[in-house]
C-alpha cells in the first residue's frame, strides 16, 4: 500500500451559539476547517481534519494548513501510510515544525491503517477502555449570570463537566467562577480556563479570591514559569494546556510538579501518533488528561473519541464533542453526544464517511 495522492477540502463550520469568546476579547463565529484525504494506489482513502481556533490562539492558522500541505505532500508520495512512525519521521524531515499541518495527514493514515486491518483506530491505539467517554462543555465568556444560565441549560443535556472561559477582568472572572459553581451540584466538575489571559499578579488575585470554591485552574498565564508560580501559591487542582507542546514539556512539568492534569490537543502535537506517545507518557507518570483538539467537526470528533476511548478511564479527565457545537455535519458515522458521553465507532478506521456534497471542490491536490 503506497500513498498516491493527498488532497484537501475547505469547510466553514458556523457555531450554533453564534460565537465563541475567550480571553483577551478573542472570538470566532465561523471556524475554517480543512478536511485532509490520503489516497493509496489501490484507491483506498483515509481522512483527517485540522481546524485551528483562529490565528490568535496557538501558532497555527487555517490557510497555513493548506499551504503546508502543498509543501509537505510531495515528500510523502510513495510512502506506506500504515507505517506511522516512518511517515512521521519523513514529515518532520521534510517540514520543520508546523505540527498542525502534519496532524490531518497523520489522522488520515490512522484511518487507512484501520481500514486495511479491519479494526477501529481505538483498538489499534491500545484497546477500548470502558463503555463511553465523558464529555465537558466549554462555556463561552459572557457576563457571570449568562454563563451560569448556559451551564444550567447544558446540565439538562447530560453534561456534568464544564470548562469556563475566563482570563478577562479578574473581578469579573471571580464573579463568573462563583456564579457558575453556585448552580452546580458538588459532584460536577468545574474548570476555570484562562487560556493564558491573566498576568501573574491577576491570576494570584483570582485564585486567592476563590480559594474556598471547588474549581480547577487551567493555564492562567502565558508562560510556563508564570503558571508554575501561580501553581505554587494555590491548592486548587491545576491544568496546563498551551505550554504542553511536546514530551520535553511534559517531563519538565512532571519534574516541577507543575500540574495535576494536562490538556493534549491532537493538532498541537502533530497528530494521533505523537499525541498517543504523550498520552502513554502521562499514564506512566500518573497524570490525568483532557483529550481533545483545538476545534473541528465530525472527523475531529471521531479522532478525539478514538484517542480517548483507548486511554485508561482513570486517566481520562474529560474530552469534548466539537461536532455538537457547529451547524454543519461533514461526515456520517461520527460520534454523537448521548447524555454527556460519546463512544468511538466500532467500524474499521475512524468509522466515518465524508459527505462529499458538503465538502465541495478540492482546494489542494498533490499526486
Amino acid at each position: 500500500m503506497k500513498i498516491a495522492r493527498i488532497f484537501a477540502y475547505r469547510v466553514e463550520l458556523p457555531l450554533i451559539e453564534g460565537s465563541y469568546k475567550w480571553s483577551g476579547g478573542k472570538s470566532v463565529s465561523v471556524f475554517d476547517s480543512t478536511i485532509v484525504g490520503v489516497e493509496t494506489q489501490c484507491g483506498r482513502i483515509g481522512y483527517g481534519e485540522v481546524c485551528p481556533l483562529g490565528p490568535f490562539y496557538l501558532p497555527a492558522y487555517a490557510e497555513g494548513v493548506r499551504a503546508g500541505l502543498r509543501e509537505l505532500a510531495p515528500h510523502l508520495l510513495g510512502y506506506d501510510p500504515r507505517e506511522l512512525s516512518r511517515l512521521n519521521h519523513r514529515m518532520d524531515a521534510a517540514l520543520k515544525g508546523h505540527p498542525y499541518v502534519k496532524s490531518g495527514i497523520d489522522i488520515a493514515c490512522w484511518d487507512l491503517l484501520g481500514q486495511a486491518t479491519g479494526l477501529p483506530v481505538c483498538t489499534l491505539m491500545g484497546g477500548r477502555f470502558g463503555e463511553s467517554v465523558q464529555l465537558y462543555r466549554a462555556i463561552s465568556q459572557l457576563p457571570p449570570d449568562e454563563m451560569a444560565r448556559n451551564v444550567d441549560s447544558y446540565r439538562k443535556q447530560g453534561y456534568t463537566r464544564f470548562q469556563l472561559k475566563v482570563g478577562g477582568d479578574p473581578d469579573a472572572d471571580i464573579e463568573r467562577i462563583r456564579a457558575v459553581r453556585a448552580v452546580l451540584p458538588a459532584t460536577d466538575r468545574l474548570v476555570a480556563d484562562a487560556n493564558t489571559g491573566w498576568t501573574q499578579h491577576e491570576a494570584m488575585r483570582v485564585v486567592r479570591a476563590v480559594r474556598d470554591v471547588d474549581v480547577y485552574i487551567e493555564q492562567p498565564c502565558l508562560t510556563y514559569e508564570e503558571c508554575l508560580a501561580v501553581r505554587r501559591n494555590t491548592d486548587h487542582p491545576f491544568v496546563l494546556d498551551e505550554n504542553i507542546d511536546g514530551l520535553d514539556m511534559l517531563l519538565r512539568g512532571k519534574a516541577d510538579l507543575a500540574m495535576d492534569v494536562v490538556n493534549l490537543k491532537i493538532s498541537k502535537l502533530g497528530g494521533l501518533t505523537k499525541t498517543a506517545q504523550a498520552r502513554d507518557l502521562c499514564v506512566s507518570m500518573g497524570i490525568a488528561m483532557t483529550l481533545e483538539d483545538s476545534w473541528g467537526g465530525d472527523i475531529t470528533t471521531a479522532a478525539i473519541a478514538h484517542l480517548a476511548h483507548s486511554t485508561p478511564e482513570n486517566f481520562r479527565f474529560t474530552s469534548t464533542d466539537f461536532n455538537s457545537y457547529v451547524t454543519v455535519s461533514t461526515a456520517d458515522g461520527a460520534p454523537r453526544r448521548d447524555n454527556g458521553f460519546m463512544k468511538a465507532s466500532t467500524a474499521p478506521g475512524l468509522g466515518i464517511t465524508p459527505k462529499l456534497d458538503v465538502l465541495g471542490a478540492r482546494v489542494v491536490e498533490v499526486s
